[in-house]
C-alpha cells in the first residue's frame, strides 16, 4: 500500500467548561445577553472556562512518527480526539488527509452478549471495514488475537485481557493512510505486548505517517523519529525524541529536593560528556558540578550517582565517591564519572544526590539527566555481559557427524 496520508496541527487552540455552567435560569439568561451582544472579546475566558490547548502546531508526512509525552492533563487526549475528528478546534486548523487508523480504547465498543465473532464484526464495521474485508482477514485476526476457541463466546466471558487482545487485533489489521495510537503498547500480558509492539513497528515502518502517546518512554523512542513535549496545554519542546524524554524526565522523575541536612554539598549541575543515545554495553561519561561548604566535615561530603530504569523506577545501580576514596576539596569542584551501560534497552535517568553517612541515606537530590540505551549485542537477561563467541574450529580428530536422510522429521 502506498501512504498518501498527513496530519498538520495549525495553531490549535482548544477551551472547555469546568463544569455545567447553565445549571439554572438565573446563568443561563445573563449568559445569552452577553453572547447576543457580544461583551466577551475573542480569546477570553469565562472564569469557568480554561485551555486544553494553546497555539499548538505541528506536522507529520508520510515516513515520520510523532511521538506526544506529558504529563497527565498536558493536553495529550484532546490533541487525539481532535485528530480522530470527536471535537473540533476552538481556533486554528487540524487537517488530516487520508484514511484514519485511531488505535485507541481497544477495548471499547464491544456488545458483551455477543460473541467474539459478532463482536469481531460490530467492531470492523465500526471502524470503517467492510463486511467482505473483515471476513478476508478474519482467520488472521483471529490468529493474531490467540483467542480461536473462544469466538463463539460470549464477550461478557471474556478476561479484560483477552477484550483488549481482540480489540487491538481488529484495529491492527486495518490498511490506514494515517496512524494514531494511545495506550495500546502495554495491551495484554507479556507474550502479546511483544507481539503487538512489532505489529506497530511494522505498521509505522512501511511508511505511513503516524503519532503515538504514550507513557512508555522507550518504546516512544524506538519508534519514533520526532517527539513534542506538551506541559499546561503547551509545546514546551519540539525535537528528537532523546532531547523531549530528557526535558520531561529531569523535570518529573527527580526534581531538585532537600530535606534536613542540607549541610555540606551542594549539586548545580549534571551534564552527559557522551551521546545522548548509545548500545546496550557502551560507554558513558557525566559531569557533575557542585560546592562543597568551607569548613564541613570531611565525612560528610559524599557525592552519589545511581541509575534508574525509569520504566519501572528500579535503580540499577548506584556508587559514590566515598566507594572511590575520593575526599572533595572545600569549594568548586567537577567530578567526572564513567560508567558502562551494560543493561537492557530502554531510558534510564542518571541522578545524582549527597549522602549523610550518619544517617545512612541520601539528604538531597541533586540534578539529574537521561540517557537512551538502544540494543546492541542481542542477549536476554538484565545485565549485559559483552558476551563474545569465537569459533576455534574442529577438535582433533572429531569427525563430522552422518546426517541422516531417511526420517523427514530430521532437521
Amino acid at each position: 500500500m502506498t501512504a498518501v496520508g498527513g496530519i498538520a496541527f495549525q495553531g490549535v487552540w482548544k477551551k472547555f467548561e469546568k463544569g455545567e455552567r447553565h445549571d439554572s435560569l438565573r446563568d443561563l439568561v445573563p449568559a445569552l445577553a452577553r453572547a447576543l451582544v457580544g461583551g466577551r472579546r475573542r480569546g477570553e475566558l469565562d472564569r469557568e472556562e480554561f485551555w486544553a490547548l494553546q497555539d499548538v502546531e505541528f506536522a507529520v508526512q508520510p515516513g515520520e512518527v510523532l511521538g506526544i509525552m506529558g504529563p497527565n492533563g498536558a493536553g495529550k487526549t484532546t490533541i487525539l480526539r481532535i485528530l480522530t475528528r470527536l471535537l473540533r478546534p476552538t481556533r486554528g486548523r487540524c487537517v488530516v488527509s487520508g484514511r484514519v487508523g485511531a488505535l485507541i480504547d481497544v477495548a471499547g465498543g464491544f456488545h458483551p452478549d455477543l460473541t467474539g465473532r459478532e463482536n469481531l464484526y460490530l467492531k470492523g464495521s465500526i471502524m470503517g471495514m467492510k463486511r467482505a474485508a473483515i471476513a478476508r482477514r478474519f482467520d488472521e485476526i483471529v490468529a493474531f488475537a490467540g483467542l480461536a476457541e473462544f469466538m463463539d463466546t460470549p464477550v461478557k466471558r471474556y478476561s479484560s485481557g483477552m477484550s483488549a487482545r481482540l480489540g487491538f487485533s481488529v484495529a491492527a489489521h486495518l490498511e490506514p493512510e494515517v496512524l494514531v495510537i494511545d495506550e495500546v503498547l502495554s495491551v495484554g500480558d507479556a507474550a502479546f505486548q511483544k507481539k503487538a509492539f512489532e505489529r506497530i513497528h511494522s505498521m509505522v515502518a512501511s511508511g505511513i505517517p503516524a503519532i503515538v502517546v504514550s507513557h512508555q518512554l522507550e518504546r516512544l523512542a524506538s519508534l519514533c523519529n520526532q517527539a513534542l513535549l506538551l506541559a499546561g496545554g503547551r509545546v514546551r519542546l519540539a525535537g528528537s525524541p532523546a532531547d523531549c524524554i530528557a526535558a520531561y524526565t529531569q523535570n518529573s522523575s527527580l526534581p531538585p529536593s532537600a530535606t534536613e541536612g542540607l549541610g555540606a554539598v551542594q549539586l548545580e549541575h549534571v551534564s552527559l560528556n557522551s551521546p545522548r543515545v548509545v548500545l546496550s554495553g557502551e560507554p558513558v561519561s557525566v559531569r557533575i558540578r557542585g560546592r562543597v561548604v568551607q569548613g564541613s566535615r570531611p565525612d560528610l561530603r559524599i557525592v552519589g550517582v545511581r541509575v534508574r530504569e525509569l520504566q519501572s523506577g528500579t535503580v540499577v545501580f548506584a556508587v559514590g565517591t566515598r566507594t572511590h576514596r575520593i575526599d572533595l576539596p572545600a569549594g568548586g569542584f567537577e567530578l567526572d564519572v564513567a560508567l558502562q551501560m551494560n543493561v537492557p534497552p530502554g531510558i534510564y535517568a542518571i541522578e545524582t544526590y549527597v549522602w549523610h553517612r550518619e544517617r545512612d541515606r541520601d539528604v538531597l537530590n541533586g540534578p539529574a539527566t537521561t540517557i537512551q540505551v538502544d540494543e546492541g549485542l542481542g542477549f536476554w537477561g538484565t545485565i549485559q555481559l559483552n558476551a563474545r563467541m569465537h569459533l576455534v574450529g574442529p577438535s582433533a580428530g572429531a569427525e563430522a557427524a552422518e546426517v541422516p536422510h531417511s526420517s523427514p522429521e530430521s532437521p
